[in-house]
């Protein structure tokens, strides 16, 4: 009886393993689309390579999949559990004397294995490759942005600027350099120097550093011109950083940060992220006893019914977290409630479902 116990376990297992990993590579397709368009626009115009964008792939996968994995899990015990409502095997194992719990057992399994990744991914790994993708792109953007800039030709690449160069005496030194620059709105600006040297500044943000010129400013009706020997400018590839910097910090750092905070707002964002880092990978727990009683309820519908309800729980869950976030930034709510409300809803739900399955 235990090794016909163990095959069923193992044979269910195995399903929702595979389920959950295909949910969690579809996800992750999706949420990364808008990642890398958003990347792409900045980086394209320094001319990055393929195996650049496949770097950054990679270290944007540990930012999704705390997103993701509890999502995954949701989907695929709803999934997996609602065919077997829907084939009566469920209904088999009770005649056959399994218990609800044992039925369940095998997405206890897949959610504490989700639920420690999670919290291996919120503690170690997101802050790591956070700081890693930030790294990647500053290299890139150093090792290509001067690259990018072709002689006699007009370059656009950094934002509301136009570029030419006559010549280049190496790969980050340009020659005979004509500049306009349109940042300022009503108050263009044409700028030509004699040489100019494209530095590293700040993330997306590089310098240009130009020697021997001048600079004409135009407000209105009134022209002015001024000469220097030396002139530094700031270019600009885009609006945004390449990663959260909250994102960088370990649970520890953000507690600290969060003690330091001079200001309500700072602090509570802080405090935010940092409740953030259990409750999402705590869901997971949720979900095991969430997820099987759901199950039942959607297996009538077929596959279609599991998916529906998985994403209307979810949809339920991030808008109930939007919410209670935002009563928490505008001092309504403390930081410690307002961040677990939608859990604590969930979980009291949970615990309900099963207990009264398991009562049947």
């Amino acid at each position: 009886m235990k090794s016909m116990l163990k095959i069923i376990h193992k044979s269910v297992l195995k399903e929702l393993f595979i389920t959950f990993v295909l949910t969690l590579t579809f996800l992750n397709s999706i949420l990364m689309m808008e990642k890398l368009l958003r990347l792409s626009r900045v980086l394209s115009g320094v001319g990055a390579s393929v195996l650049d964008m496949i770097k950054i792939i990679l270290y944007l996968q540990p930012q999704l999949l705390l997103l993701t994995i509890p999502m995954s899990l949701l989907l695929s015990i709803l999934l997996i559990y609602g065919r077997m409502n829907m084939d009566n095997e469920i209904v088999i194992l009770k005649v056959c004397g399994m218990n609800f719990k044992g039925i369940s057992l095998p997405a206890m399994v897949l959610g504490l294995t989700c639920f420690v990744v999670a919290l291996t991914v919120s503690f170690y790994l997101g802050p790591k490759s956070s700081i890693k993708l930030r790294e990647e792109i500053t290299a890139i953007i150093a090792e290509r942005s001067a690259l990018s800039i072709e002689e006699g030709t007009f370059n656009t690449s950094f934002k509301d600027i136009v570029i030419i160069v006559k010549g280049k005496k190496s790969s980050d030194t340009l020659e005979k350099i004509f500049i306009h620059d349109n940042r300022k709105k009503g108050e263009p600006r044409v700028l030509m120097a004699k040489e100019g040297r494209i530095y590293v500044q700040d993330e997306l943000k590089i310098g240009l550093l130009l020697t021997d010129g001048y600079i004409n400013l135009t407000k209105g009706s009134n022209t002015t011109e001024l000469f220097f020997d030396r002139y530094k400018m700031t270019l600009s590839l885009g609006n945004e950083s390449p990663s959260a910097k909250k994102a960088e910090f370990t649970p520890s750092e953000l507690a600290r940060k969060a003690s330091e905070a001079d200001t309500y707002k700072k602090k509570t964002s802080f405090y935010l992220e940092l409740h953030r880092r259990f409750s999402l990978p705590f869901i997971c727990l949720v979900l095991i006893f969430l997820g099987t009683p759901f199950s039942l309820l959607s297996g009538k519908s077929g596959r279609l019914g599991g998916l529906a309800l998985g994403l209307l729980i979810f949809t339920f869950y991030y808008m109930a977290l939007i919410y209670s976030e935002n009563l928490v930034m505008t001092g309504k709510m403390p930081h410690y409630i307002g961040s677990w409300i939608p859990t604590a809803i969930l979980g009291v739900l949970a615990f309900l479902l099963f207990r009264k399955e398991s009562s049947r």
